[in-house]
């Protein structure tokens, strides 16, 4: 299957995709929303709530206005690469997770998406109102796993 194809695929199949869909297939965190499916050997993941998709979706655009400088990028339209999507989607979910609970240890790995930005909305009553300052600081700090080379 061609690559436009399957994403013309996959948008008529999936009309929630889950905003943090990388998290969850690369296994950093789970989601009591998520429901996976496959499409030519390809997973993918769709949110089961409407409202929940608006609030992530809500939570990673404003991630990714308050991390510009983190990321080192200046542009809040275009599509992000590999390695700075993941750096926001985690990193900002670890952030969120320090932010509930700033005497603990940022997370490995979160295990309801969904109840997070739900209990952060609820905490601190608006998207705007989250302490930036924790969350950006774990998006700066968050390094994706890196890819392992073949030995020759």
């Amino acid at each position: 299957m061609d690559n436009d194809a399957l994403r013309d695929t996959y948008r008529a199949v999936n009309e929630r995709a889950c905003p943090y869909e990388k998290t969850i297939l690369s296994g950093n965190g789970g989601c009591s929303l998520a429901r996976r499916f496959c499409i030519a050997e390809r997973e993918g993941v769709q949110c089961g709530s409407a409202q929940a998709w608006t609030d992530c979706l809500a939570l990673l655009e404003t991630l990714r206005r308050q991390a510009r400088f983190a990321l080192k990028s200046s542009d809040t339209h275009s599509a992000l690469p590999h390695t700075k999507t993941m750096r926001l989607q985690v990193g900002g979910l670890r952030g969120l997770c320090v932010a509930l609970a700033p005497e603990t240890p940022a997370p490995s790995s979160i295990e309801d998406i969904q109840s997070k930005v739900a209990e952060a909305i609820v905490r601190f009553g608006a998207l705007d109102a989250l302490p930036y300052a924790l969350i950006l600081r774990e998006i700066a700090q968050y390094q994706p796993r890196r890819r392992q080379g073949r030995e020759r």
